[in-house]
């Protein structure tokens, strides 16, 4: 008798056969991995929303909201003026230019950290008995008062500038623009006060991070901050002003 096969051994299902998923144990633990690999970005995912803003209380996000709004109503009234001050010099006003040259220097002078500054801000006493708190941890103080609109920074006696860097000694003692820093440590920021206060106390930000590290911290929010600590006056080496030699 012929040699004839059924259709379940035909050709194309043997094909089918092949070509079809087999509950391997290679298939089983790659399914496993996937299956945690999904559930471990989902709780990141959830993690992030939960961090942050949305733990603050509905009264310290309507604090903030209100920071975040006057220091708008600033910047849009320093747009005023520095349109009227642009007017006057336009029109060739008596007084004008030496004035805005006045107020140009001045500002440039406390942003060089070459000027002692004054003003409403915040001040930060950072305890650290047992030697916890590293450089970067006061870095990271300093960015956030940054982010949060300080104009003028002071840690012991380092006035912070835009290129100040933060390392670390031989001695794995805290250095700021060369100069070793010791605990206690405060901190200095001129600023919207409120804002940067209630910027120290986000949920897992600065004060919740040093604090966990160990370093006992106080902010307190005052009406006159004094950063008086100076810069020296340094002439670039190559930089000169467009249109000299």
């Amino acid at each position: 008798m012929a040699d004839t096969e059924s259709p379940r051994t035909t050709p194309w299902s043997r094909l089918r056969r092949m070509g079809a998923p087999r509950a391997t144990r290679a298939n089983v633990i790659a399914g496993v991995l996937a299956m945690m690999l999904g559930f471990a970005m989902v709780t990141q995912v959830r993690e992030t929303r939960t961090s942050g803003l949305e733990n603050l209380r509905q009264s310290d996000l309507v604090a903030l909201l209100g920071s975040v709004n006057n220091q708008s109503g600033r910047l849009s009234k320093e747009v005023q003026d520095l349109t009227r001050t642009r007017d006057q010099l336009r029109s060739g006003s008596s007084g004008a230019a030496e004035k805005a040259v006045t107020q140009r220097a001045a500002t440039l002078g406390i942003l060089a950290g070459t000027t002692a500054a004054t003003g409403q801000g915040i001040t930060i006493s950072v305890q650290d008995a047992g030697g916890t708190v590293k450089a970067p941890d006061l870095l990271d103080a300093i960015q956030e008062l940054r982010d949060a609109g300080a104009e003028a920074i002071q840690v012991n006696d380092a006035r912070i500038i835009a290129s100040t860097w933060f390392g670390t000694d031989s001695e794995k003692q805290i250095v700021i623009d060369g100069k070793v820093v010791r605990a206690p440590y405060t901190i200095r920021a001129i600023g919207d006060a409120h804002t940067m206060a209630t910027a120290m106390a986000i949920p897992g930000g600065v004060q919740e991070s040093l604090e966990r590290a160990g370093a006992r911290v106080e902010v307190t929010s005052e009406k006159k901050v004094d950063v008086t600590a100076l810069r020296p006056s340094k002439a670039p080496d190559y930089a000169r002003p467009n249109g000299e030699g």
